[in-house]
């Protein structure tokens, strides 16, 4: 096989036999396969372009989109060759050039690939009719100035090329008539690429295919959906592991993933113009939200890390901690038992380390820590509507209304509905859905949301069913077994407990969120939105809720509920008439709250980056293990996009609604965490560089759209921040043990040296054993009359025996009277912060009206010259309308 002339005499041997049945019947497996590598590896040698072209055959026309489809032998196999047939031709009807790559030359043998060009004329037309903007001058307003504090971030920084990979212009909506306007050097490069597919795109999801049943069959996502083409997408710009080839020498997905998608750049600023470039404005939006919230997060993480390391170095010294600890107070303290029948008397002591571990998270700093991340909260909302400005600004969004592409008529509901109705506005016949059409799903969508919350409500309940059985055989068994003296000084029954329960409710989680994830989507679809705005808001109304309910009840219940409703001894509350309800550790329930919060949050967390880079990964590696030549670097740029995971629409939404629940966690239940925000800071730097990574290398190019803000989520952002000042004002006063401390600390201390001293004792109630029932203590006999529980209540010998004390009493009026200043206080200065922050920056309005004055003046200016240059220099009729234009820009002027 060293000889070129019997190389290219087996090559063409083989192109005939893979065309010629009978011949390739009589080949076997191994020279088949032989052949085929060799003719595809000679068609890139003798080609003359590089396997990584994105140009059409003649290598000058670039390509904007790529469809794909493969022969159909099912009976509707000619119904679909019809389709594509008329799609096409109505595609070059509108001006788009198509080229064909046959499934012979395709490195599966059985895809053809259609390529589209969009032509000057066509890239003209459209960027009109979407009010694209484009260059007209080189704008004149200086970048923002390094400031001497900024140097000091030098080596987060990005190089300035990577940074503003192009110069700031001043920009107006392209028209063709003025072309001569704006500033175009080379025609096939003056529109961005992602300009070129999004108007490219826009005509797919118009373009008629045919009639059916008496309707209009249009766009590429109904073609997409009946099978007809197996994937439409934009093509990426090379590869991104090195520099493309000429002609092509400017590989912007190359340097995305040099200077943004690595982990080795963890600590860099992004590079935002470049995605915006390159992804689009709704991509783009995310990542500045995503970095804006990890910048800020990094302030609450260094506070909460303080409040943590104030909490380990005082641990030691904790008057209380000591006391439960001390043999001669806590080792002489008997306790009620903990369950019926099989729980036994146990000494206070055998809690010591629990206790500890409680102060690292339950002490002075825990106040203060919930009023800094309640003004952290506000601070963070105000900052990023100004950084939302600056962003409209500098993205030329200020003009940019998202009716534009979020009220255009979903394909879906065209294709369902039978009515026509006129649209008061337009004065035009559109399709509509009569509200008694819609009613059955409504009603179906809202039972269906219902269910599964009551289902998430029926879940948690199982889990505390699970932790009270459970408590007894934990008790029971590390009773009973000598062996596990030295564990139980760590591992009590209730930590036991509530660690295995927190990961079981972590599983069930994760489990009723698989599924909802799919019937939310599917009940969505059968509501049948009217438009892409409808339909996002209605799935993200459904998966926020449940998300809610599911994520944070567990949380709820034992920041707010357990150990609240017990009772006393003698006369517990039971669960269902059988289990006795669960009580908080003598230190409070606040542990147990943060050790469910870290097993769900670190869960989900690890669970979420595992999940979004193994999973794209492993579909792509096994896609290019069915290939051919098992090689990625054989065949064509379409092929290798093709073999990439798409990006779904609504992948955008869950990123948004996993950093919205992370954003939860932050704020809803901080005073029992000071950790999470360090824990989201570590998160989100991973998370950046993961999603970076998948888009850059795993998934296909996205159609690139326009976004000016994070629209709903926004709002769900401002009422999570309300609700998060009620919640940690809530478990500073009732599941930690600050108020209670504080009122013994000032009215019933008798040590003013030692202001603590005796708390513990204070603390517990005591009750008499012989009022047990006897169904509920063991039989044998005990040389112990008295145990304690846990509350302020009179002790047996009193007249108002097991009653509230007066102590219950204030211990209850100061946690109302701390709720409801801390609230007014943290309110009064977020509200205070919100006016004084305003939501547009002065510079960022002076910027705003510099530009509309210098596009107004240019405006006029070319309109005069070109006037000028119709009607001559002298003419009466150019004086009269220069006076005219020159009323109008004046007025124009006055008006910025």
């Amino acid at each position: 096989m060293g000889d070129p002339n019997l190389l290219e005499v087996v090559v063409e041997e083989g192109k005939r036999c893979s065309r010629d049945v009978t011949c390739a019947f009589h080949l076997n497996e191994p020279a088949k396969r032989y052949n085929l590598f060799l003719r595809r590896r000679l068609m890139f040698q003798k080609s003359q372009q590089s396997k990584d072209s994105i140009f059409f055959r003649d290598g000058i026309r670039q390509i904007d989109f790529v469809l794909s489809y493969v022969d159909d032998i099912k009976k509707d196999a000619e119904i679909k060759a019809e389709r594509r047939k008329e799609f096409e031709e109505n595609l070059r009807k509108t001006g788009l050039e198509l080229e064909t790559e046959d499934k012979m030359d395709s490195e599966d043998g059985r895809t053809y690939f259609v390529k589209i060009h969009a032509p000057w004329e066509v890239l003209v037309t459209y960027a009109e009719v979407l009010g694209i903007k484009m260059p007209i001058k080189e704008s004149d307003i200086p970048r923002p100035e390094h400031t001497p504090l900024s140097y000091m971030f030098g080596p987060v920084k990005l190089p300035a090329n990577v940074k503003y990979p192009h110069p700031e212009y001043f920009t107006a909506q392209f028209t063709r008539h003025r072309q001569e306007l704006f500033l175009i050097d080379d025609p096939s490069s003056f529109f961005p690429s992602s300009s070129r597919n999004r108007i490219v795109y826009y005509i797919l999801s118009r373009c008629p295919f045919g009639i059916e049943d008496g309707k209009k069959k249009f766009g590429i996502e109904r073609l997409l959906n009946s099978k007809t083409y197996l994937s439409a997408y934009p093509l990426h710009d090379g590869q991104y592991w090195k520099p493309s080839e000429p002609p092509n020498l400017f590989s912007e997905r190359y340097i995305l993933y040099r200077n943004w998608a690595r982990f080795s750049y963890f600590y860099k600023e992004q590079p935002l113009d470049l995605i915006r470039n390159y992804f689009g404005e709704k991509i783009a939006i995310y990542f500045v939200f995503l970095g804006y919230y990890t910048e800020m997060l990094l302030f609450a993480a260094v506070v909460g890390l303080a409040c943590f390391i104030y909490g380990l170095l005082s641990m030691e010294n904790n008057t209380n901690s000591m006391e439960i600890c001390d043999p001669n107070i806590g080792g002489q303290i008997i306790m009620c038992p903990l369950c019926d029948l099989v729980c036994d008397y146990w000494r206070l002591n055998s809690t010591c380390l629990a206790s500890k571990f409680s102060h690292l998270f339950d002490n002075e700093s825990t106040v203060f820590f919930a009023i800094f991340m309640a003004i952290w909260v506000t601070l963070f909302l105000e900052l990023w509507k100004q950084r939302q400005a600056r962003l409209e600004y500098e993205w030329d969004l200020v003009d940019f209304e998202e009716e534009q592409q979020q009220l255009q008529l979903r394909p879906e509901f065209e294709a369902m509905c039978k009515h026509r109705k006129m649209n008061a506005v337009t004065k035009e016949m559109e399709p509509h859905m009569p509200l008694c059409s819609r009613i059955p799903w409504y009603l179906c969508s809202g039972a269906t949301v219902v269910l599964w919350m009551a289902l998430v409500i029926t879940s948690m309940v199982a889990v505390i069913v699970y932790r009270l059985s459970v408590f007894a055989t934990f008790a029971s068994f590390m009773e009973k077994d000598a062996s596990l003296k030295q564990v139980k000084s760590f591992l009590t029954p209730q930590i036991a407990t509530s660690l295995t329960g927190s990961c079981l409710n972590f599983m069930v989680i994760l489990i009723l969120n698989f599924f909802y994830e799919k019937i939310s989507a599917w009940i969505t679809k059968m509501e049948i939105p009217r438009t892409y705005q409808e339909y996002e808001s209605s799935l993200t109304l459904k998966m926020f809720l449940f998300q809610f309910v599911n994520y944070y009840s567990s949380c709820f219940y034992v920041a707010f509920f357990k150990g609240k409703l017990v009772g006393y001894p003698g006369k517990y509350t039971y669960m269902f008439n059988v289990w006795r309800s669960e009580e908080c550790d003598p230190g409070g329930c606040l542990i147990e709250l943060t050790t469910q919060l870290t097993i769900i949050m670190i869960g989900k967390q690890v669970f979420g980056n595992v999940k979004e880079a193994v999973y794209p990964l492993a579909l792509n590696w096994w896609r290019r293990r069915k290939a051919r030549t098992n090689s990625e670097k054989l065949y064509s740029r379409w092929e290798q996009d093709h073999d990439l995971e798409c990006f779904e629409p609504l992948r955008l939404f869950y990123e948004y609604l996993e950093t919205v629940t992370q954003f939860g966690f932050v704020t809803l239940f901080v005073a029992s965490f000071p950790l999470a925000p360090l824990l989201a800071l570590i998160n989100n730097i991973i998370e950046i560089r993961v999603d970076a990574w998948k888009l850059t290398t795993q998934y296909r190019r996205t159609v690139a759209s326009k976004a000016h803000s994070i629209g709903v989520w926004q709002d769900i952002l401002y009422g999570m921040a309300v609700l998060s000042v009620a919640t940690n004002a809530f478990i500073v006063a009732f599941t930690s043990d600050i108020i209670p401390r504080l009122v013994y600390y000032y009215a019933y201390s008798t040590d003013p040296m030692n202001p603590l001293k005796g708390y513990v004792n204070n603390s517990l109630s005591v009750f008499l054993i012989a009022d047990f029932p006897n169904t509920t203590v063991r039989s044998e006999n005990r040389d112990i009359a008295t145990c304690r529980y846990r509350d302020y209540r009179y002790p047996p010998d009193h007249e108002k025996k097991y009653f509230h004390n007066m102590q219950f009493w204030h211990v209850l009026a100061a946690k109302m009277t701390f709720i409801i200043v801390i609230e007014h206080i943290v309110f009064l200065v977020k509200f205070l912060l919100a006016w004084m922050i305003p939501d547009v920056p002065k510079d960022v309005v002076d910027r705003i009206k510099r530009e509309k004055l210098m596009t107004v003046k240019i405006l006029h200016d070319f309109e005069l010259n070109k006037l000028k240059d119709d009607l001559g220099l002298n003419s009466k009729e150019f004086s009269k309308h220069f006076m005219i234009e020159e009323s109008k820009a004046r007025l124009a002027v006055s008006t910025t």
